[in-house]
């Protein structure tokens, strides 16, 4: 048996005492207080004006959407206007008629503009909403300078077109030739009719042929030969050659053939052919 226990024990420093009230944190205090500094560098301010800003821009689009469904209503009418020539009034508000029922808002309207624009009169069409169920369209129609090749018209602008009613253009002068060619045509016809026009002469018509050769008709009739060459030079001949011997005897020339080197020769009407000079 063990006469005697030994019990050897570490020496502990007594605490130092506490205040009162006072806590000790450490590290914990320290977090807290870069934490702190943090937040207190945060413009709030301007951070909370920033994210109602944002918000405001998407709520906008989401409740105009909103405010557009809620007024929005069937198209029930479309009001035509223009000065129509070629178009059918009557056939346009048909034709106008497919966007009755659909939405007032939601109709793309130009969609209905090109589907307008592709009839062969239309030049353009503007169309409009108006409130709170209409759509007014306004039509404005191609102006057609001359028939050419017998079945379609050409327009001021140059443009080709193939209505089904030519013949409402009334009376127009008559171009022909190669469609790629038109621009060149129109030149020559203007040209060709302001100086006919100072002669007091009407201008009918003008031909080009693929071969290039040019054929000019006037108004009294008279077709005139003028080729492929010197086609400005020829016409100049044949209107000193018309003033000078054939203006008193005008209803009685069919043909003026201005092929010549030094003159024209003359297709009567009587079928008696006159002329001088030699053919180029």
């Amino acid at each position: 048996m063990l006469d005697s226990l030994l019990i050897r024990t570490r020496a502990v420093p007594p605490e130092p005492p506490r205040r009162r009230g006072a806590t000790t944190l450490g590290p914990e205090r320290q977090r807290f207080g870069l934490l702190k500094a943090v937040l207190a560098a945060v413009p709030w301010l301007q951070v909370g004006m920033g994210a109602a800003i944002v918000l405001a821009a998407a709520m906008v689009p989401w409740g105009a959407s909103q405010v557009l469904s809620a007024m929005d209503r069937q198209i029930l009418a479309i009001d035509v206007t223009g000065t129509l020539v070629g178009e059918n009034r009557t056939d346009l508000e048909r034709k106008a008629g497919d966007w009755i029922g659909k939405s007032f808002f939601a109709t793309d309207l130009s969609e209905i503009k090109i589907e307008l624009e592709r009839r062969p009169w239309v030049e353009s069409a503007a169309v409009r909403r108006v409130w709170p169920d209409r759509l007014a369209i306004e039509i404005r129609e191609k102006k057609p300078l001359a028939y050419w090749n017998s079945d379609r018209l050409v327009s001021r602008t140059g443009e080709l077109f193939s209505p089904d009613n030519p013949e409402v253009a009334g009376r127009l002068p008559r171009l022909a030739g190669p469609d790629e060619r038109v621009r060149d045509v129109i030149r020559m016809a203007r040209t060709m009719s302001d100086t006919l026009a100072g002669h007091g002469l009407g201008f009918a018509g003008l031909t080009l042929e693929q071969r290039g050769a040019w054929t000019l008709s006037l108004a009294n009739g008279i077709e005139v030969v003028l080729g492929r060459d010197q086609v400005e030079e020829r016409f100049t001949r044949f209107l000193t050659v018309y003033e000078n011997r054939l203006i008193s005897r005008a209803d009685e020339v069919s043909r003026v053939d201005a092929r010549y080197t030094n003159g024209v020769a003359v297709k009567w009407k009587s079928d008696k052919v006159a002329g001088s000079g030699t053919k180029s």
